[in-house]
């Protein structure tokens, strides 16, 4: 008797599954930059200072030194649906949490508890496309779930503006982040609907039963660690900045809440227009680590443009924007050509942690380099020492795309250079 052949699942089906992992994802991202816009009311109506701000923020990213690469073994053991709905649970808790009280230690336990979910969350989402889209135009689909990713970031950013009325308590705005977290659980539940029918009709390719042990994060290549250091020192380079930035506007260039919740925006508008492009674009020419190179060195001049000048904001945002759609578009689809599929869990969950380490301190940083500003000069000279900061990340993000570059073109690259859609199908 001869067994059948079960078909790979149709293009239709890939993108059922892309939409709903980005419906969680939108939930994740609404959540996490709702909390920019509210920097000036937490100060007015709390009493929060910038490094308390900077703690909240954090906060987030604290545990996930510890629990991304555990949730990245627990994606590689116990599969990427049961992963995906735990985290998802999670990012629901946390808000839950958050807008229960306005003491800070509470506060911050519902954004610790909210990261524990919305990294791995990230890692799972990550993974899942991986499994779902290697050699099918991956970076696009990278792409497509980051701009709708960032539609969450582009809604809260502008919900000043679109509730308006919710900025007279600090809680109403949180309120709403609680409702959006909803998705996170929406959209993982249907991904575990499609994933359960998915594997009695089509052939998804081996699950993995390997054993992982932690030996195995001490087994990844040069190429891996080089794109992780370039990761920790991007996202440093941008998310920090995004947690003052409506402040900053307000009180280095003196716009209205809205507005300035409008230009933080801007880069996440053009990132959500942008990625997908690039996307399409690597899957097809390559050159991932020239392309990385080049995102970073938009970084650097950006935020001495904001500090030092009086240029029109829309210019260094724009710069950002580019970074922002580009780099991420290259680097996470990269790790899926450099890295066993059996081991991407681990592998994305690795990465997180220390993206996260990055995160965790520079938040800090930043807020206590605001604090330290605002004590001893006038603004806009409070903001000075953090956007040198800022600067420099970006310098060190080309450093590392270098050692990439180098790395890759020599006799123990991956072909991250040369690789194209059609030979990653082959």
């Amino acid at each position: 008797m001869v067994e059948s052949v079960r078909p790979e699942p149709s293009r239709f089906y890939r993108w059922m599954v892309l939409i709903f992992v980005s419906i969680a994802m939108f939930g994740n991202y609404y959540v996490y930059d709702a909390l920019s816009p509210l920097a000036d009311v937490l100060k007015q109506q709390l009493g929060f200072s910038d490094s308390n701000i900077g703690l909240l923020q954090a906060i987030y990213s604290f545990p996930n030194i510890f629990t991304v690469v555990i949730g990245g073994v627990l994606i590689d053991r116990i599969g990427l649906r049961r992963s995906l709905m735990i985290f998802g649970v999670l990012c629901f808790i946390g808000p839950a949490i958050t807008v229960a009280s306005g003491h800070l230690w509470l506060m911050a336990t519902g954004r610790l508890i909210f990261g524990m979910g919305a990294e791995s969350l990230i890692v799972a989402v990550t993974a899942a496309l991986a499994r779902w889209f290697r050699g099918k135009e991956l970076s696009f689909a990278f792409g497509i779930n980051l701009t709708i990713a960032r539609l969450g970031t582009f809604a809260a950013l502008n919900s000043p503006t679109w509730a308006r009325s919710a900025y007279a308590n600090w809680r109403w705005p949180f309120l709403i982040a609680l409702g959006v977290s909803t998705l996170c659980v929406i959209g993982t539940a249907i991904y575990w609907l499609l994933e359960v029918h998915a594997e009695k009709v089509y052939s998804l390719g081996e699950v993995s039963t390997d054993k992982v042990v932690f030996s195995d994060l001490f087994k990844f290549g040069t190429s891996y660690w080089y794109i992780v250091a370039l990761c920790v020192t991007f996202y440093s380079g941008i998310f920090p900045f995004q947690t003052f930035a409506v402040k900053f506007f307000m009180e280095a260039h003196g716009t209205s809440r809205e507005f300035g919740g409008f230009l933080s925006s801007v880069l996440t508008l053009f990132a959500m227009i942008a990625t997908p492009l690039f996307g399409l674009m690597v899957d097809r020419v390559g050159r991932r680590a020239i392309l990385m190179m080049f995102g970073s060195m938009l970084l650097i001049p950006v935020y001495l443009m904001m500090a030092y000048t009086h240029v029109n904001l829309y210019l260094p945002l724009a710069m950002m924007g580019v970074a922002f759609s580009l780099i991420p578009a290259v680097m996470w689809p990269s790790v899926a050509y450099i890295v066993d599929q059996s081991k991407l869990g681990t592998a994305y969950g690795l990465m997180t942690m220390i993206q996260n380490i990055g995160l965790f301190l520079f938040n800090l940083v930043i807020g206590w380099a605001n604090d330290f500003g605002h004590a001893s000069a006038q603004n806009p000279g409070g903001y000075h020492l953090g956007m040198w900061i800022f600067s420099i990340l970006g310098f060190l993000g080309v450093f590392f795309a270098f050692l990439l570059h180098e790395r890759e073109t020599g006799p123990h690259g991956h072909g991250l250079e040369t690789i194209t859609t059609r030979s990653a199908s082959a």
